[in-house]
């Protein structure tokens, strides 16, 4: 009987997690994760995901669980899940928080699997905020300013909150990467902040179809005359219609650009 696609699943290091192995996890807040879309049983970016919790790893604890290892753990949750899925792999220490783990203590990897999503449909209103991300490069847990932002931007009337760091540069925006186009080419933000895996297999897709890109500061205040988008794990393009009051250009032959990039990249099994 195949996997009801409206289940989810979580294990730990490659076995069923039990409430034991749930529990101390449920307000912790020193791990990271990567975030992606299985279909079919395969996924985009492997290499990147598996980039992602490496270098992560070594920001965070000082060492990194091989490759394989976490291949393997991605084959344990994708054999026990539907073909179309949402997938999170987290990486933490056993030594818990607040506490220096020793060289002995190992790391755990926390698989966790759910409904398959292509993000809300957009347009999206974004609503500027100064924020600053701690370890920005790092795709952390327990980041308490994104929703709390967000839900300040809803109630204000807009979608979503966009950062703008201390010097008045726009970065990222609560779960999003920004991007942009001038009529020539992409202009991705310049900035400290996370670089999506979604936003790197853009890049090198878009690279290799040969459409110009660039990487330049863009403040609120520059905004006229661009398009702009949205992208995470979940999709690679979702119009943003305007940020605070400017509003932005009819974005659909972005949008199309972005999705056939995204195509190109071909989907691997772990």
């Amino acid at each position: 009987m195949p996997a009801d696609p409206t289940s989810s699943t979580a294990q730990r290091n490659g076995h069923a997690a039990s409430t034991a192995d749930l529990s101390p996890l449920a307000f912790a807040g020193y791990a990271h994760f990567t975030a992606m879309q299985v279909r079919g049983g395969q996924v985009r970016g492997l290499d990147l995901h598996l980039a992602r919790l490496r270098n992560a790893s070594l920001e965070m604890f000082g060492k990194a669980l091989p490759d394989e290892q976490l291949r393997s753990h991605l084959r344990a949750a994708l054999a026990a899940s539907p073909a179309d899925h949402s997938l999170m792999a987290t990486v933490y220490s056993p030594a818990g928080e607040f506490t220096v783990a020793g060289p002995d203590v190992g790391l755990d990897v926390l698989v966790s699997t759910g409904p398959a999503s292509s993000g809300p449909k957009g347009p999206l209103a974004l609503r500027t905020v100064g924020h600053e991300r701690t370890l920005p490069t790092v795709k952390h847990v327990g980041e308490v300013a994104k929703t709390y932002y967000l839900r300040q931007a809803v109630a204000e009337g807009f979608d979503d909150a966009a950062f703008v760091d201390r010097k008045g540069r726009l970065t990222e925006a609560s779960i999003w990467n920004l991007a942009f186009w001038d009529g020539d080419a992409i202009v991705w933000p310049e900035a400290e902040m996370l670089t999506g895996t979604t936003m790197s297999i853009l890049r090198r897709q878009l690279a290799r179809l040969g459409i110009a890109q660039r990487t330049q500061e863009i403040r609120p205040a520059n905004l006229a005359g661009l398009a702009g988008v949205v992208m995470n794990s979940w999709t690679p393009g979702i119009a943003v219609s305007q940020i605070d009051q400017t509003p932005l250009l009819d974005p659909s032959a972005f949008l199309g650009l972005l999705h056939r990039a995204y195509e190109a990249e071909p989907l691997v099994s772990p």
